[in-house]
Formats: C-alpha cells, structure tokens, sequence
C-alpha cells in the first residue's frame, strides 16, 4: 500500500502543490497543506474507489485546504498573490513573460472574485479538470459547478472589458 502511495506522490506532487498553491496563495502554507493531502491519502487509500486518481487528491486536497483556511480564516489574512512562476520550459522566454503577465492579470481579478467562483475558474480552467471532477472535488452538483464556472468567467470577461475602456 505504502508503494501505491509513493507511487501517487512522484506522478501527482506538481498537480498538487500548485493547486494548493493558488488556493492558499502562499508558498509555505501550499507545503504543509500538500504534505497533509499525501498523509490523508496514506491514510484513506483503502476508500479510494478506482476513480480517477487526480481527481481523488485534488478532493483529498481541497478538503485539506478547506479545513486549513477555516482555521486560518478566523486569525490571518491573506495579501499575497499565487502562481510564483509558470512552469512550462518548452516556451520561449518573451512567451513565458507574456503568460505570467497575463496569468497576473486574471490572478488579479480572481483575488476579487466570490470563493466559489475563484475556485471553478482555478480547478476547471487552470488545472484542467472536467466540469464533473472539479464539482467531485468541490462537493457539489455539476449544474451549480456550471453555473459558478460561468459567473466566474464572466465576471473575468467584464473586468478585463472595464480595464481595456479605461
């Protein structure tokens, strides 16, 4: 079982920590809160059901990071932006300053965005995930998901509209 566990940790560590990363915004925080999500997974492996095993730990993970922002949330707020650096060498580097450019850009936006929202866009449009897996991931119906999705991205669209007529 341990090896199984290894196993998910080598294939699935990158997914998950910059997931947690743009969920808590904080470098450290994403550490402790990936290292909880793999100690959980040891933990549970037994109730994992053959699903696909990116969408388990990113529910195992959402759940960590949910329980640590409640904690979290009654003393410490939170400035700092996420998604340090993009990780992608393939790219050229005016390529890849344009991307974090633009990735700040809707970053910023998201940061004013409502919970539900900012974490549609993120698990759906930032970590690829299907419409069905991110609602998995975040306990609800898939016509709610669609629904978040859709008003997150909206409200995306109508910002960068606000800026562009500025």
């Amino acid at each position: 079982m341990k090896e199984n566990v290894d196993k998910m940790y080598q294939a699935y560590f990158q997914d998950v920590h910059r997931f947690l990363l743009s969920l808590s915004q904080n470098h450290h925080t994403a550490e402790d809160l990936v290292q909880e999500t793999f100690f959980r997974a040891y933990l549970y492996l037994e109730s994992y059901t053959g699903e696909n095993v990116k969408t388990w730990l990113f529910t195992v993970a959402y759940r960590v990071f949910i329980d640590d922002h409640r904690k979290q949330k009654r003393t410490v707020v939170k400035d700092q932006g996420f998604f340090q650096r993009v990780f992608d060498k393939k790219k050229s580097l005016d390529h890849t300053l344009v991307t974090k450019e633009t990735i700040q850009e809707v970053i910023d936006i998201l940061e004013n965005l409502p919970e539900k929202h900012k974490h549609a866009v993120l698990l759906h449009d930032f970590h690829e995930l299907t419409q069905k897996e991110a609602a998995q991931i975040m306990d609800i119906e898939t016509s709610y998901f669609k629904v978040l999705l859709y008003r997150g991205r909206q409200a995306i669209r109508r910002r960068k509209a606000d800026e562009g007529n500025e």
